[in-house]
């Protein structure tokens, strides 16, 4: 069964970075102050939102409440391509 078929659901670490910079941007955050609110280094969000690197729950958790939503929030599908398009184009 191969992993990456155009109907597999994207994975879970490119809608947590998806949609971490979404609501950072919603929210008018930068990487920086998005960082200081979840106590990490502003290099830390940066290499999430390019899915440079894994993150523990721990760590998501501190990110939602951070952005005061829920892990699941982080881990919801994007609504359709056009939003996923225009978050990346962002910042």
């Amino acid at each position: 069964m191969s992993t990456n078929t155009p109907s597999t659901p994207m994975a879970a670490r490119a809608r947590i970075a998806i949609n971490l910079k979404r609501l950072r941007i919603e929210r008018g955050l930068s990487q920086e102050s998005m960082a200081e609110l979840a106590d990490f280094h502003r290099t830390y969000i940066s290499q999430f939102e390019r899915c440079v690197t894994n993150i523990s729950i721990d760590r998501l958790e501190r990110i939602a409440h951070a952005l005061d939503v829920g892990v699941s929030d982080l881990l919801a599908l994007a609504s359709d391509e056009g939003e996923q398009r225009k978050v990346h184009e962002q910042d």
